[in-house]
């Protein structure tokens, strides 16, 4: 309580309100809420509450995040909840050196957070033991298993002790996720603060109608210079090479105010990045969906869909990163025309449609087009015909007499009979 008073906390969100009493009772949960609505002071406040001390560090609260990024959030949350109590928390992922991080298990620690596949390595190795977790939190599991993190979680899930408490939360639950809470879960009791695909009601949505890709930039850089609100923007696009482009384009007209965000930087960089977007040095950062959950900046004003998600359920992820916990946010899709399908797949999820913005009527429309909007000229395809071969075939001279004899298997009865006229015998045994 004197944690929540330092940091101005009075009043809890939905999600928090709802889930405190059912977690403190023991049972398993559920928790289904947008993000950006508290979901992760929903699962710590009661499970902090009930920790006990431990003399020999045993690990009592495991929180498995599908990545590096979501890792440093839920550790930064727990030591904001904690300047009062003595537990030791440790993260855990991928992308760093192994040995130091076992170093650091083997001490022993109350609270480990970590993504799956970092901590079955670990537990594998022997240095961290997972006999004694009395709570398990699964933060945005759908994610996971996207990422392919299927066989280390269902694998961590087997060597857990059967007696614990199991706590589920995510914005949107999958078929696939509703079978794994059947097969390892007891009886979960579903707590929804919305329906599953459910926006925050504090973003204001609406797209624009674009048709190339450079449009779309001439697009950004026209909102940038018209909107001074546009602070603090997150952009979303759909792979690596995309962000990489796009983050050339806007680095050169808007010099130390872009970060760019994706799985092919090393992890210093990745976080070097979100400090300076967090302190407001970088006004807008390039990421992709890898990202999408993993990076609670207070306060961002804007998230900008350069490109729609393949998967609709991480647009509400995506826009989720602003609008949080009750402040306004915005969000703004660039839509192409392939993007159609995407766009009435999002619009069905939320039930609830875009509403679509006209261009600015000083903006440039482009007419360069990138390689893959370049229209593929036709051609008619013609069918190959291989020449018949000449009658006879194959060699182009009589075979010589010995090249055309055949081998015949004779029998040695037959060698016998033709050489002495009559069937050869050992004749009759001597008695």
């Amino acid at each position: 309580m004197n944690a929540l008073d330092d940091l101005g906390l009075h009043s809890p969100t939905t999600i928090q309100q709802k889930v405190f009493s059912v977690i403190m009772s023991g049972r398993d949960v559920c928790g289904i809420a947008q993000t950006g609505t508290g979901k992760t002071y929903a699962y710590l406040l009661p499970c902090l509450r009930q920790l006990t001390w431990s003399k020999t560090r045993t690990t009592q609260l495991l929180i498995i995040v599908p990545t590096r990024e979501l890792v440093a959030q839920v550790v930064e949350s727990v030591k904001e909840l904690t300047p009062y109590m003595t537990l030791q928390t440790v993260g855990i992922y991928g992308g760093v050196n192994i040995n130091t991080q076992r170093v650091e298990v083997e001490k022993g620690m109350d609270i480990v957070v970590a993504t799956p596949g970092r901590l079955y390595d670990l537990v594998l190795s022997g240095a961290l033991r997972l006999n004694g977790i009395k709570k398990l939190v699964i933060d945005e599991v759908d994610e996971m298993l996207n990422l392919g993190f299927r066989p280390q979680l269902r694998n961590i899930l087997d060597l857990l002790p059967v007696k614990r408490q199991n706590l589920l939360f995510s914005a949107t639950i999958t078929e696939e996720v509703e079978a794994l809470m059947e097969t390892y879960f007891n009886g979960p009791e579903r707590i929804e603060a919305a329906p599953t695909g459910t926006p925050v009601e504090t973003i204001d949505q609406k797209a624009y109608e674009v048709p190339n890709f450079y449009t779309k930039i001439n697009l950004l850089e026209w909102l940038f210079r018209t909107d001074k609100e546009m602070t603090k923007v997150l952009i979303f696009v759909a792979t690596r090479e995309l962000a990489d482009q796009l983050y050339e384009q806007l680095a050169e007209k808007f010099p130390g105010l872009a970060g760019i965000i994706h799985s092919n930087k090393d992890q210093n960089y990745r976080f070097n990045t979100i400090k300076k977007f967090k302190t407001g040095e970088h006004h807008f950062v390039i990421a992709t969906d890898i990202v999408a959950r993993g990076l609670d900046v207070a306060e961002v004003s804007h998230v900008i869909n350069f490109d729609l998600p393949a998967v609709p359920e991480n647009y509400i992820h995506r826009i989720g990163r602003t609008g949080r916990i009750d402040r306004k946010g915005i969000a703004i899709s660039f839509i192409m025309e392939k993007d159609r399908s995407s766009r009435e797949a999002i619009e069905s999820l939320m039930n609830l449609r875009i509403p679509i913005v006209p261009l600015p009527a000083d903006l440039e429309i482009s007419a360069m087009l990138t390689e893959d909007e370049k229209p593929k000229p036709f051609e008619k395809a013609i069918p190959l015909k291989t020449p018949k071969p000449e009658q006879g075939g194959g060699a182009f001279h009589e075979k010589s007499e010995k090249n055309k004899k055949v081998n015949v298997v004779v029998r040695k009865a037959e060698r016998m009979h033709k050489k002495y006229g009559k069937p050869k015998t050992r004749g009759a045994k001597k008695k």
